[in-house]
């Protein structure tokens, strides 16, 4: 166990670096993951690339790319999270490590930190793909899109902590996956929310706020002003509502 080594007379950015490496560790080597966060976004990218539906301004991949790229950082920062920290809770792995010298706050830190890492190499990994696809995206885009990759790690790890902590295991894995199939086909994350005629609604949601940040700052639609504030009150209200019901045991 990655804090075993660590007493609480170590500092506690050593103790969080030490638990978000144990965090990472455990994502990367995770088949299910994996599948979710690399494979499927690969899948979809090439999937919408291929249909002539629903019809997209030329080229499709200026818009196609972005969308994939959110869908992947939703993949980590919120399926592969909830699902993890729900079965971390039924046997009693975040009660133990909640005792331990990282701590409670070094352990939520330890996953964020943990899931922002993973995260980079996924968006390098499919931008690449993207790329070899023929994407070029705005280079502006490129400077301010980590901050939108940011702020979505932050809103949707904290929903994944919101479900993990109130519902049973097996309830939030049924829960989280269906949730990323609803905001990947309409949740504006994948494409548009004015493709499926629910752009009035979507836009608000987190998924349809980081589905949008990412096509308009990489299709050089200027700074997602807007889809980010959207994003801070998700982040704001979501997080407070982890530490009113977050429970450590079941």
């Amino acid at each position: 166990m990655a804090t075993e080594s660590l007493s609480p007379a170590e500092p506690r950015g050593r103790r969080v670096r030490a638990q978000a490496r144990f965090e990472a560790e455990i994502l990367v080597r995770n088949g299910e993951q994996i599948l979710v966060a690399l494979v499927l976004p690969v899948l979809a990218l090439l999937a919408l690339l291929a249909s002539p539906y629903p019809e997209l301004p030329a080229p499709r991949i200026a818009l196609v790319a972005p969308g994939v790229l959110a869908l992947a950082v939703v993949s980590t920062a919120f399926t592969g999270q909830a699902i993890q920290t729900g079965f971390d809770r039924r046997y009693g792995v975040l009660r133990m490590l909640a005792t331990s010298p990282v701590g409670t706050d070094g352990l939520l830190a330890g996953k964020a930190l943990a899931v922002a890492g993973v995260v980079v190499g996924q968006l390098l990994v499919l931008g690449l793909v993207a790329a070899v696809a023929g994407w070029r995206p705005d280079p502006l885009g490129l400077l301010i899109t980590p901050v939108s990759a940011a702020l979505g790690v932050w809103v949707f790890v904290a929903l994944a902590l919101l479900l993990a902590g109130v519902l049973r295991a097996e309830a939030v894995l049924a829960v989280a996956n269906l949730v990323w199939v609803l905001l990947a086909g309409a949740g504006g994350l994948l494409l548009p929310g004015d493709t499926v005629g629910l752009d009035a609604v979507v836009r608000w949601l987190p998924s349809g706020a980081l589905g949008d940040a990412f096509r308009d700052g990489l299709t050089g639609a200027g700074v997602p002003l807007v889809p980010w504030l959207v994003l801070v009150a998700w982040g704001v209200v979501l997080s407070l509502a982890v530490v009113r019901t977050f429970r450590w045991r079941d």
